[in-house]
């Protein structure tokens, strides 16, 4: 098949108008494809815009490529149009159809506009000639490159995934609308951020100290000279006084004495006087001597001795009896406490003042005695008579914290409450006084027994004062303990004076400080924990005492014996029953009520046979008697130290020891007496 030469057009013009003086092309419904369905009936068709239509550019249509030769054992492809009177098939290739020659190009249809179309209608092409199209304007070039917000050149994107047929456009200087990009962030060009609510507060502050009037200030007068003062006009009304002037609100000094304010001179001493003789002191000495008294004796004989002040025997006597006494007057024990006892008794709680009532005790307590340690006592009596110790708090374990004047008018305190109330009278008073924390034999210890080891060391749970009485001694004391007795959870009010009155080391036998420094023993010994917890005696259970033996001289912390609880029956010893007295100078007229009583020893006889009453021996100082352990009675039997009371219906004080037996062998007698102590029989 020969080959059919295309003609060559030089302009589309030329192209399109041969197209449409062929009028053999038609085109050949296809036998193998359906038609397409009709479009829905809500579905517009496709339109083009008016800016796809108005194109300034020419843009010529590309050649097609060459048709690549048929592949083997492959469906061929529809029958392309053919022109009328063009051969189907070469003749001399038979089986294979050769691909026939391409007629000549239909001519395009002219478009029409959206507005023209329906849903149901077909565009079909007509025969129109084309119309001209204006002539291209030459591209300006750009002198300089601009930013993105250039109007002069605005590109906009080419190809959407909404419509992938429509073709990008370029406009220079178009009048039509387009889309307006955003411009570019600057930071300064964002508008203000509205003020703050402390920006708003400091701003109205401004504005009314801004509108605020200013205080009118008095003019200032010089102060150098008085004020000259108009004369009085004669009225009825006399004149006031002239104003002074008014200070300075500050220390900025005043104009006018800015200018006449001169550089501060030495300070000068005004001139002695012209007769003046400064005289010279004790050191610097006197040239001149003084005179000699004219009645002065000869140098040889001294001055003679005045004879009528000279003290007799009796006025030395006295003066040697009452340094006697003042010296036995230190002893604690012995010493006579009536007079701060009674003030002590005067001021109870509900007369105090609600305002510093630690100041008024310590001056109606305190003030009436010039020696400290009467003040100390003073106040530990107070104590005793005002303070009761709180039972509910201790044993329901929910003990409050309080301050010393709460605890003065609540009337209660544990032993801690108790020791700041006295040290804090105590320090108004001007004594020196310290609360020491430590451990006490109180309610809840129990000794240890024989062969136990001691517990490890805890010196808390307990409270006490030291205070400096007279010459500087330090005394250990506790107002709690003094108060009274806590027992079957209930508080006993009775007062122990000895609680002021032992001396340092008894009282360290029931107290351990949790600071060492805290002993203030005389021998300056250091107790250990062990020491301390296991008692004079280790492993021995105290006898149980009564509270009368204090009051009537006889000690019971230290100086008896037997000083263990329980006796053993059968050891075949002699068992010493001695005690001694509190203080060597406490006497029973003096100190006490009155005659001693007589001290009797109860025992069961041999296996308990045979009860008796055994008198004690006594030298005015101590107390004993000797008895087999076998007469003492047979084991679980109690032994017991009785004082007598009452004899024969009368006061029984002062009765001797041939007395007693006397009254016992007479026959008939009544006896009552008092038990002090007791023991127990193994």
């Amino acid at each position: 098949m020969a080959d059919v030469e295309e003609p060559q057009f030089s302009s589309l013009a030329d192209r399109i108008a041969a197209l449409n003086k062929q009028k053999n092309f038609t085109a050949p419904l296809p036998a193998t494809k359906r038609a397409p369905p009709p479009p829905p009936p809500n579905k517009q068709p496709f339109q083009h815009s008016t800016e796809e239509v108005r194109d300034d550019s020419v843009q010529e249509s590309p050649s097609l490529p060459a048709r690549p030769p048929p592949r083997p054992n492959r469906r061929e492809p529809p029958a392309i149009p053919q022109r009328t009177g063009t051969p189907r098939a070469s003749a001399t290739t038979p089986g294979v159809v050769s691909p026939p020659t391409l007629p000549d190009r239909p001519p395009l249809p002219s478009r029409k506009t959206t507005a023209e179309q329906t849903p149901t209608q077909t565009p079909t092409p007509r025969a129109t000639p084309t119309p001209t199209l204006p002539p291209r304007r030459p591209t300006r070039q750009l002198h300089s490159r601009r930013g993105s917000n250039s109007s002069e050149i605005s590109h906009i994107s080419s190809i959407s995934n909404l419509s992938l047929s429509r073709a990008s456009t370029t406009s220079v200087d178009s009048l039509a609308p387009r889309r307006v990009l955003a411009p570019a962030f600057d930071q300064a060009k964002l508008p203000p951020l509205p003020p703050s609510r402390g920006e708003r507060e400091a701003l109205a502050a401004k504005q009314a100290e801004r509108e605020r009037p200013e205080p009118i200030k008095p003019p200032l007068i010089a102060t150098r000279s008085a004020p000259a003062v108009p004369p009085n006009e004669p009225s009825g009304r006399p004149s006031l006084p002239p104003r002074l002037p008014t200070r300075p609100s500050s220390r900025t000094p005043i104009p006018e004495q800015v200018e006449d304010a001169r550089p501060a001179m030495p300070r000068r001493l005004p001139p002695p006087a012209s007769a003046f003789v400064r005289p010279k002191t004790l050191l610097e000495g006197s040239p001149r001597t003084p005179p000699l008294p004219p009645n002065r004796p000869g140098r040889g004989s001294p001055p003679p001795v005045p004879v009528s002040s000279r003290p007799s025997r009796g006025e030395i006597g006295a003066v040697t009896v009452r340094a006697a006494a003042n010296k036995a007057a230190v002893c604690m024990v012995c010493r006579d406490f009536s007079g701060p006892d009674g003030v002590a008794a005067q001021y109870p709680t509900h007369v105090l003042p609600r305002h510093d009532p630690v100041g008024y005790l310590a001056n109606v307590l305190c003030g009436p005695f010039p020696s400290a340690t009467d003040k100390a006592r003073a106040i530990f009596t107070w104590s005793h008579h005002n303070i009761a110790y709180n039972v509910e708090e201790f044993f329901g374990k929910c003990v409050k914290g309080r301050n010393v004047d709460d605890t003065i008018f609540l009337g209660k305190a544990v032993c801690q409450g108790y020791a700041e109330v006295y040290q804090a009278i105590a320090q108004r008073a001007g004594l020196q006084c310290v609360v020491i924390g430590g451990h006490g034999k109180g309610y809840g210890y129990t000794p240890l027994t024989r062969g136990q080891a001691p517990p490890p060391k805890n010196a808390t749970g307990h409270a006490w004062n030291a205070v400096c009485i007279d010459d500087g001694e330090w005394k250990l004391l506790d107002a709690c303990w003094g108060a009274g007795s806590v027992g079957d959870e209930k508080y006993h009010k009775h007062f122990n004076p000895k609680m002021f009155t032992m001396s340092n080391e008894q009282f360290g036998l029931s107290h351990f400080p949790g600071n060492e420094k805290y002993f203030y023993r005389e021998d300056r010994r250091i107790l250990s924990w062990e020491e301390y917890i296991s008692g004079p005696v280790p492993g021995a259970e105290k006898p149980q005492w009564s509270g009368g033996p204090p009051e009537e001289g006889i000690s019971d912390v230290v100086g008896y014996s037997p000083a263990e609880r329980h006796i053993p029956v059968y050891s075949g010893e002699v068992v010493r029953f001695q005690f001694q007295k509190v203080c060597e100078h406490w006497t029973h007229e003096r100190n006490g009520k009155g005659p001693p009583y007589l001290l009797l020893l109860k025992i069961h006889g041999a296996d308990g046979r045979k009860e008796d009453l055994v008198p004690l021996d006594t030298d005015g100082y101590w107390w004993w008697v000797d008895v087999p352990a076998r007469d003492l009675g047979a084991p679980g039997m109690k032994v017991q130290l009785f004082a007598l009371t009452v004899l024969n219906g009368q006061d029984a004080r002062g009765v001797t020891k041939d007395a007693y037996y006397k009254t016992k062998a007479s026959g008939g007698y009544s006896m009552a007496w008092a038990i002090w102590c007791t023991w127990e029989l193994v």
